[in-house]
């Protein structure tokens, strides 16, 4: 066991291969956490922008007087 893994870690081609191997196992993780950040980040962006127009509907309808409100609201209500 001691010869083989002595010729493994005492030979250069062998440890640039291993090394390259870990590297790219590393790049890939790497990536892989960055597109789901991307993705949380798009996410968040788009609850911010309905967050925004809610707040900005809210205050359209209470600078309404309550007879435009209820005249709008006479015309969504389901016979």
């Amino acid at each position: 066991m001691t010869t083989l893994l002595s010729f493994l870690f005492g030979n250069p081609a062998i440890l640039g291969v291993l090394a390259s191997f870990i590297a790219a196992l590393g790049w890939g993780f790497h990536q892989r956490l960055a597109g789901a950040r991307a993705e949380r980040d798009r996410q968040a962006a788009g609850e911010a922008a309905a967050r925004d127009i809610t707040a900005q509907v809210d205050n359209e309808i209470g600078a309404q007087p309550a007879g435009a409100v209820k005249k709008e609201l006479k015309s969504w209500a389901r016979d």
